[in-house]
């Protein structure tokens, strides 16, 4: 068998093979997706040598939530988190509940969700996504683990129901934040984590985020790829397939670092930091080193 280590760097040009000053951890990665199946451990491998030590595998469902539940047991350094998904919410019944509840008792999982609102599509009605994500902040009560939230298009709505649950839960993050000011205020007021993610890098949508990046504390402030979504538009070569994989999370934190205007190595230890504490890991369990880059280039 050929050791996936020393193949790694053949999908990525030399241009996007990124290497990150210090160590990573990329929040939301969909590493359940169909997309990874064939190379999995390739796309480890090549996270491992761009810095990133923990990837936080996110399950939208049952489903999703079980397979990167299995994946965090096979490797050092993945966790998991466990929900549904807003798209989804029509099918929240009591043995879903159920079985989410089971999910978030096993130790590979770090937080609940991916749960919230979606009034962008609304594949599922308002109603309903309000009654499943509900639920789940009761899960989260119950299993005291933090929130990993999803929420477009529904700040107002989303902001009044934190509110009213902020004394009970823990810790919660939204995660792909993309919204406007005021709602990013709104978030911050209730004590909640922002992730952040390649959108920054798209100058036809995400423009107005590079005005944001300044004024979300360092202590708040996560990062992820959204992984096989969301590539950065503006990577400095092209990528075959056009997939996005945590290998390239030193590219958007390089981007969020430039509009901060502080430097890469200082956002990098910043967001690690707060990524441990939130989810509660430990550093010595990340991904096995490939040979630590411990230069910094602030």
């Amino acid at each position: 068998m050929v050791d996936p280590a020393e193949t790694c760097d053949d999908f990525l040009p030399e241009a996007l093979r990124f290497r990150s000053p210090a160590p990573l951890v990329d929040i939301g990665a969909n590493l359940t997706h169909e997309s990874f199946a064939r190379d999995l451990d390739a796309v480890l491998a090549r996270a491992r040598m761009a810095g990133v030590t923990h990837l936080i595998l996110t399950g939208t469902d049952r489903e999703h939530a079980e397979q990167a539940v299995e994946l965090a047991r096979r490797h050092t350094g993945l966790y998991a988190t466990a929900g549904v998904h807003p798209h989804d919410a029509s099918r929240w019944d009591p043995a879903l509940q159920g079985a989410m509840r089971d999910l978030h008792q096993q130790p590979e999982v770090v937080a609940v969700g991916e749960c919230g609102l979606d009034f962008n599509r609304n594949l599922s009605t308002p109603a309903e996504q309000e009654r499943a994500f509900e639920a789940q902040l009761g899960l989260a009560v119950e299993s005291g683990k933090p929130l990993f939230v999803h929420e477009r298009d529904a700040g107002k709505r989303m902001r009044e129901i934190l509110h009213a649950w902020r004394d009970d839960i823990g810790d919660a993050v939204i995660h792909c934040f993309t919204a406007d000011r005021d709602t990013l205020y709104g978030y911050l007021d209730l004590d909640l984590h922002i992730g952040l993610t390649g959108w920054l890098c798209d100058e036809r949508r995400g423009h107005h985020l590079r005005e944001l990046v300044g004024e979300i504390p360092l202590d708040r402030l996560m990062v992820e790829t959204d992984c096989p979504y969301l590539l950065p538009r503006n990577l400095p070569a092209k990528l075959k397939g056009r997939r996005h994989e945590p290998a390239l999370l030193p590219w958007i934190v390089r981007e969020i670092a430039h509009w901060r205007n502080i430097g890469e190595a200082e956002l990098a230890r910043a967001t690690t930091d707060t990524a441990r504490a939130f989810f509660r890991l430990a550093a010595a369990d990340g991904l096995p080193d490939a040979g630590a880059h411990q230069q910094e280039n602030d």
